[in-house]
């Protein structure tokens, strides 16, 4: 029988293959297939499973204990025990690791093994996530402790893991080679091989899936609609799934005109959503209605977005002190880093102009935008966009304490209702009670118009009919990909 070989496509070479340093795309991309975590998402999204842990427990509201799996193997074929969960845990609030997970990790006050398998995790109090932190890749403590600098350690290019699959190749601008894991614990993958083509060029990815040198990848809304030949069809299949991410307009709330909230709701009523995905995503978009994922537990499904109403948008601006000879005028900041942005600006700037307001429109250069508009926090308004997990941590964005330098409340929101909220959420360990309590502060939010929350573009994957079994979910297209085949 021929080994079968999946066939991806990587828009640069992978920087760390470190589960807990890679954060770059091509880097996280490719390490998922490398490393385990201690939990992870059923395919509802809704439910905590294990994956490293063969179960867990609420010892109490601050301690969780956790039973890891026997019989797990590393790639070099060690055993997987609790001192490498401990040994990663060391590995995350050491200085040294410059880490997206250590915020995650503040609340944790010690890791203890009760055993080689049984961990008790203690919090400082009852925190939310205190499950979803264990979400990240657990690397193996043999390889790595005598290792003095992790961010340049060997192991980022020859990373061995608990996953499905083995690195073998690693080739920097051409391809990285994985093989499947003969011992995985669940069973070996079907698939045997998958190689990452690194091709920088888009059109170049774009006429190798054509061609059929690529099995699966992501496709733009134009290409779907005027780029692809009739024939394509009967070679791959389509899958369209609403992107974790939302696109959004940002008030800058420390100005006087817009801590009004009539004007707020004005700009609201004014703007066509819908009309806005019809044009930049050729209907391949869905509109926005708040802070959090659709089919996640903290959306909440009563908030419908607002329909627009010129009359109405026109007597709101009036009441607010605003009219023909006296217009409201502000400018729209955004980067040229994402293609869609500046069309989606220059839509809402005529738009609104139907309502008498007055926009100017600022383009700029990624790095120039964050580091003279974002970061001073100079601007009217930000055109932006933020990535969502399913599991959302509103205290960044919305909490009166994130408004500070570096943070993530770039509006400047203050509301002392919503901070209660939060509060409340981030000490609860129960999911029914943490649900709850973030579809009151998506009532919230949207009530208080801190944004205009706008699109939630279409992910658009395509992929070769010889593979069988893909299932798509809310968490993506790559659930149970170790049960794919490819004819």
């Amino acid at each position: 029988m021929i080994a079968s070989t999946l066939h991806l496509s990587a828009s640069s070479n992978p920087a760390r293959l470190n589960p807990l340093i890679a954060t770059d795309s091509a880097s996280s991309s490719i390490s998922g297939f490398l490393f385990n975590s201690l939990v992870k998402y059923d395919e509802s999204g809704q439910k905590i499973i294990g994956d490293l842990a063969q179960s867990y427990r609420f010892v109490t509201p601050t301690v969780i204990e956790f039973k890891l799996r026997r019989g797990v193997k590393w790639h070099d074929g060690k055993p997987f025990t609790a001192a490498d969960v401990l040994f990663t845990y060391d590995l995350i609030k050491s200085p040294q690791t410059i880490t997206p997970y250590a915020s995650d990790f503040r609340v944790i006050k010690s890791v203890h093994m009760i055993d080689d398998y049984t961990l008790r995790v203690t919090y400082e109090k009852p925190y939310f996530k205190a499950l979803e932190v264990w979400m990240m890749g657990i690397v193996p403590r043999h390889v790595l402790v005598h290792d003095k600098d992790i961010m340049s350690s060997k192991f980022n290019t020859h990373p061995i893991g608990t996953g499905p699959y083995i690195l073998k190749e690693l080739e920097f601008s051409k391809q990285i080679v994985l093989e499947a894991n003969p011992n995985y614990y669940e069973h070996k993958p079907k698939i045997e091989k998958i190689v990452f083509h690194v091709i920088s060029d888009p059109m170049t990815r774009f006429l190798m899936l054509k061609s059929g040198q690529i099995d699966l990848d992501a496709l733009e809304p134009m290409q779907v609609e005027r780029q692809l030949e009739k024939g394509f069809q009967q070679s791959f299949a389509t899958l369209e799934l609403p992107s974790h991410s939302y696109t959004y307009l940002g008030f800058n709330l420390r100005l006087k005109k817009f801590q009004d909230p009539r004007v707020r709701q004005a700009l609201s009523l004014a703007i066509d959503r819908q009309k806005l995905i019809d044009i930049l995503f050729l209907k391949h978009g869905n509109v926005c209605t708040g802070p959090f994922l659709p089919g996640s537990k903290g959306f909440n499904e009563a908030l419908k977005a607002p329909k627009r109403n010129l009359v109405q948008a026109k007597a709101l601006l009036k009441a607010a002190g605003y009219d023909s000879a006296h217009p409201l005028q502000f400018e729209i900041a955004t980067s040229n880093s994402n293609a869609i942005r500046p069309y989606a600006a220059e839509i809402m700037q005529r738009q609104l102009l139907e309502i008498g307001v007055k926009v100017t429109l600022r383009v700029m250069e990624w790095q120039a935008f964050l580091n003279t508009v974002v970061a001073p926090r100079k601007f009217d308004t930000v055109l932006l966009g933020w990535s969502l997990s399913l599991t959302p941590d509103p205290y960044a964005l919305w909490h009166s304490e994130s408004d500070v330098p570096g943070g993530f409340n770039l509006v400047g929101y203050h509301s002392a209702d919503t901070d209660k909220l939060i509060e409340r959420m981030e000490s609860s360990t129960d999911p029914e009670a943490i649900a709850a309590l973030q579809r009151q502060i998506f009532e919230r939010i949207v009530g208080d118009n801190p944004y205009l929350f706008l699109v939630i573009p279409n992910e658009i994957n395509v992929y070769s009919r010889r593979i069988s079994g893909i299932k798509p979910t809310i968490n993506g297209i790559w659930e149970d990909y170790i049960d794919w085949e490819k004819k």
